[in-house]
């Protein structure tokens, strides 16, 4: 049953350029094919989520987190009744404007940026939904509808703070499947990169056990329960990661629910007065949510490890960036055609900075071995 305070389908869908109607899909439906078809969607294949993507090929990718997120999404939008095909196609949306190198690439642009704007790959996301993906003849961009681009503008998380965006922020908060995908892309991410953690050996699970985390009890009696833990390794990391999954699940779907029957909306608009979000973890998940974060960040994401891949890709961001900004000459010719009709430094710059954040890992690494490496052939990789 859809509720009240559900985002609403209109058949020009708030669009910036209106359109036709299509006769088999809704607004939000075709915003969510519009994204999947996009070259920015394509590309973060091979985006690197914690581990850069040539480490190993079972390690997630920033597109599988993504689809993961979206898995999550639709499941929390569903059993709260709410437009599941709009948290979808944020869901899917919400990274797009990722860097190269994961939060180490975003932070060193943003660096390199720091006096023309900044970077920051909400915004980023925005910019290519917006301007930069070229698939139609009457615009730039996809023209998507104003919820999903306030879904993306708005995307917060503990690693997520966007700047205000003069366009969305008339509010306190976003719509409600808004709110879904920003805490349920915290979860994946922590619940995912601890499977990751686990299997690549940087976190073990007596430390696991050990960081006072009351929510192990219970996954500890499922896995006994299930005979799992004298059993098969990695079957069992695998349990253990479901459980804590459907634990966060279920209590972000029950508070969140409480919360909405206390607030009673009537409207979508409703939920975006509220002073606070209505999509929450109960104050006991949130805890265990935090002590679980805060041992991801203590030993995986400052692994001496991963620390090492986020230090080489920095680095290869920033040597090239100097480079194309001193000869841009050396940039493809469709990007020194955009370099060219730039009016001011600040522009040109932004050029660079979309140039190199869409970027995937891959591409990256192999650009700077042809720009630096004297072995390295070029012929068949640029002028095209």
């Amino acid at each position: 049953m859809i509720t009240p305070w559900a985002a609403i389908y209109t058949p020009s869908g708030n669009r910036t350029y209106q359109e036709y109607e299509d006769p088999y899909r809704n607004c939000f439906q075709r915003d969510r094919d519009r994204i999947l078809y996009s070259t920015a969607f394509k590309r973060l294949q091979y985006k690197t989520q914690v581990y850069v993507v040539h480490e190993a090929d079972f390690y997630r990718t920033r597109l599988t987190h993504t689809l993961e997120v979206a898995q999550h999404a639709r499941t929390v939008a569903r059993a709260l009744g709410v437009n599941e095909d709009l948290t979808e196609a944020i869901a899917l949306a919400h990274d797009l404007g990722h860097a190269p190198f994961g939060h180490a690439g975003e932070k060193t642009l943003d660096e390199l940026m720091e006096s023309h704007g900044g970077f920051e790959h909400n915004i980023q996301s925005l910019r290519i939904v917006d301007f930069l993906e070229k698939r139609y003849p009457d615009f730039d961009g996809l023209n998507l509808t104003f919820e999903t681009r306030e879904g993306i503008a708005r995307h917060n998380t503990s690693y997520d703070h966007p700047h205000d965006h003069h366009e969305f922020m008339d509010t306190p908060q976003p719509g409600i499947e808004a709110q879904i995908v920003n805490l349920s892309d915290q979860i994946a991410f922590v619940t995912h990169d601890l499977e990751d953690a686990l299997m690549a050996n940087l976190l073990s699970e007596e430390r696991l056990a050990n960081c006072s985390l009351n929510l192990w009890d219970e996954v500890h009696a499922r896995l006994k329960r299930d005979g799992l833990l004298d059993g098969e390794e990695r079957l069992r990391r695998r349990q253990l990661v479901r459980h804590l999954i459907e634990l966060f699940n279920v209590d972000l779907i029950q508070e969140s629910t409480k919360n909405c029957q206390t607030l009673d909306p009537k409207s979508p608009d409703d939920l975006r007065q509220a002073p606070e979000p209505v999509i929450a973890l109960s104050a006991g998940y949130l805890k265990e949510f935090t002590i679980l974060r805060k041992l991801l960040y203590e030993e995986v994401y400052h692994h001496p490890s991963v620390l090492v891949m986020v230090h080489k890709g920095s680095r290869l961001l920033r040597e090239m960036f100097q480079l194309f900004l001193e000869e841009p000459r050396l940039l493809p010719l469709q990007t020194q055609k955009r370099w060219d009709l730039a009016s001011s430094p600040l522009e040109k710059r932004r050029v660079l900075c979309d140039y190199l954040s869409g970027m995937t890992d891959k591409y990256a690494m192999e650009t700077y071995k042809r720009l630096l490496d004297p072995y390295e052939k070029v012929l068949t990789a640029f002028g095209r």
